[in-house]
């Protein structure tokens, strides 16, 4: 029997909070039982498994993700535009380790898929970050990737300590933005040829 007032959000909301703490991959349905109180077959009221719970916490991080970009985005452009991509989701993710964790890796299932309606709102999100570079419909897709690669991958190594030189990060990162900032605005066509 699920405790009195415990929702399926709360289950989610309570695993997203201890995926930060305790690491996505290491987030089991006994460990989120015990920081709810319950046993664990309680949680299967609320999810049908430990994939299903997985899932809840990736559309949650993805629609939060998108919210943050829309928020940190609102009434930049250009390189201010890209600096406030990069700072945002640098800061989700350190913010949130687990649930930046959950946003890789999970497949959508169909055109409905609250993870696709999600993952949709932050890829416009780094599409308008970039409207004012003039990037053609074709050449926005290997754009928006590359971006996702590169943040991603600093942000792991980041989380990793894999930074072992002493210069700070975030000149790194400040120098990665001039350095995108240069590339976007000399044109990108012909590249994929």
């Amino acid at each position: 029997m699920p405790r009195a007032g415990l929702s399926s959000q709360d289950v989610v909301t309570a695993a997203a909070q201890l995926a930060d703490e305790v690491g996505f991959a290491q987030l089991t349905m006994g460990l989120l039982a015990q920081r709810l109180g319950i046993r664990t077959p309680s949680l299967y009221k609320h999810v049908t498994d430990l994939a299903d719970l997985r899932y809840r916490i990736a559309v949650l991080a993805m629609s939060e993700v998108g919210e943050a970009l829309r928020d940190v985005l609102q009434g930049k452009s250009g390189r201010d535009a890209l600096a406030a991509l990069f700072a945002g989701i640098r800061g989700y993710a350190t913010a949130h380790p687990g649930r930046y964790a959950a946003t890789s890796g999970v497949r959508v299932t169909d055109p409905d898929d609250p993870l696709r309606v999600a993952g949709g709102r932050v890829v416009d999100s780094v599409a308008a970050a970039l409207s004012d570079y003039g990037i053609g419909e074709v050449e926005m897709v290997h754009a928006i990737r590359t971006i996702r690669s590169v943040i991603h991958g600093f942000v792991l190594l980041e989380q990793d300590e894999g930074f072992q030189y002493r210069e700070d990060p975030t000149d790194t990162l400040d120098w990665m933005i001039a350095f995108f900032d240069r590339g976007l605005r000399a044109g990108v066509t012909g590249v994929t040829g």
